[in-house]
């Protein structure tokens, strides 16, 4: 098989780094270089080729994922007319969804990598992105009566447990509560 050009070579590495991005939200990044692959529709081999490491995957994805989630915010200020708490709004009411709780792949990294990334050496480039991107999230859910690290924590805390109850009658409860919680104090 001949050599890949160099256009190629980039697409193939941003359809990775999409596809790791969406794989470790939904699966944890414990997910195998083969899963990868294979859900890129790349060989197991041309991963070295294009990343020194799952590590150097592992930042890469995370960093994509924090990308994502800044252009949502953008999108929902530029949505609502640079209307920040209506935006802010819409966004809790999205975040507390079944839908977002059913959809671990697209959905938050700050939910979905938390256990991965408290598992991360404090020095690795993820953690770091995490971290930056965690502080990022929690500025822009700021308002003036209310800390944005309050309102993420409840947004997070409430995802992570209506996942984890997912099929019992609980789970759609906790999404409601946290919702319920969050739009009486804002």
């Amino acid at each position: 098989m001949g050599r890949v050009s160099q256009a190629q070579a980039e697409e193939n590495r941003r359809r990775v780094v999409e596809t790791a991005s969406r794989l470790f939200r939904e699966q944890g990044t414990h997910t195998s270089v083969a899963d990868l692959m294979k859900a890129s529709g790349l060989t197991h081999g041309g991963f070295y080729k294009q990343f020194a490491s799952k590590e150097a995957l592992i930042d890469e994805a995370t960093a994509h994922a924090f990308g994502e989630l800044a252009q949502q915010h953008q999108g929902g200020i530029e949505r609502h007319a640079g209307q920040r708490d209506a935006a802010q709004q819409a966004l809790i009411d999205a975040y507390l969804s079944v839908e977002h709780r059913d959809g671990a792949a697209d959905g938050c990294p700050v939910a979905a990598l938390a256990t991965d990334m408290a598992r991360e050496p404090g020095e690795r480039e993820a953690r770091r992105v995490y971290t930056e991107g965690v502080r990022d999230f929690a500025g822009w859910l700021a308002t003036d009566d209310q800390d944005g690290i309050t309102r993420l924590c409840t947004m997070v805390g409430a995802l992570v447990l209506a996942r984890a109850t997912e099929g019992s009658p609980m789970s759609e409860e906790i999404l409601t509560a946290a919702r319920s919680v969050l739009t009486a104090a804002g």
